[in-house]
């Protein structure tokens, strides 16, 4: 489960509360390869209901990208546990972990340990103001935090821009940090056209996850499917 590719796979993801029915048919007819399901701030209160509905729906996996410590359901196929390597704010690298840890393990779900590391973006997103941590913008000091994250035992290294960000993380800064670590790379954020698709997929991460464009335009993943 997100291993080291050849090619760039796909992920979508889904936040509980702009669940769309349509994506899921359309992502079974499309190159997606994984679905994370998550939020940084869900108020719906329909998390579990929302993984139940893809998982009814779909054969591709579903893989919990939690936005707090009560995103947890046994009815994914796995959960990431990020911690939050750009910011230097305990709850986010240890804390959350503690007062989750007895529900994870009584779930049985597969844990993925990721290295998550907030890129800037231009814009500050609600990962930040709910952190309270910023993003990493100096290129050294995100693939430093990168290799120490792999060195600490991380399974996977998440570059992450920012939902809606106005620049994705750069080719240049995607080459670097695949050079230096040997685990399995994602790039996210701010992936809104095929276009800013194409330039990362050539940068040969090992997934790239696509998510807010989705929600306003679904039939989208039809055209980014085809780069896959």
């Amino acid at each position: 489960m997100l291993t080291k590719t050849l090619h760039t796979k796909l992920i979508i993801l889904i936040d509980p509360d702009k669940y769309n029915l349509d994506l899921i048919d359309l992502a079974n007819v499309c190159k997606v390869s994984y679905i994370f399901v998550g939020g940084s701030s869900i108020k719906k209160n329909n998390f579990e209901k929302t993984i139940k509905s893809i998982k009814s729906k779909t054969q591709i996996p579903v893989i919990i990208f939690p936005g707090d410590e009560t995103q947890i359901s046994k009815f994914a196929d796995g959960l990431l546990i990020l911690s939050l390597l750009s910011g230097r704010n305990p709850d986010y690298l240890i804390g959350k972990h503690v007062h989750a840890a007895q529900r994870i393990k009584a779930s049985n779900l597969k844990t993925i340990p990721t290295g998550y590391i907030l890129v800037n973006g231009g814009k500050a997103s609600t990962t930040q103001k709910i952190t309270k941590t910023k993003a990493l913008s100096s290129s050294k000091e995100i693939i430093n935090t990168a290799i120490a994250g792999e060195l600490l035992g991380k399974q996977l290294i998440y570059l992450e821009a920012g939902s809606g960000a106005k620049k994705v993380v750069t080719s240049a800064l995607i080459k670097q940090v695949k050079k230096n670590i040997s685990i399995p790379l994602i790039i996210g954020g701010g992936i809104d056209s095929v276009t800013k698709a194409k330039n990362i997929i050539a940068t040969n991460p090992d997934y790239m996850v696509v998510g807010n464009v989705l929600e306003k335009t679904p039939h989208l993943i039809l055209e980014l499917s085809k780069l896959f």
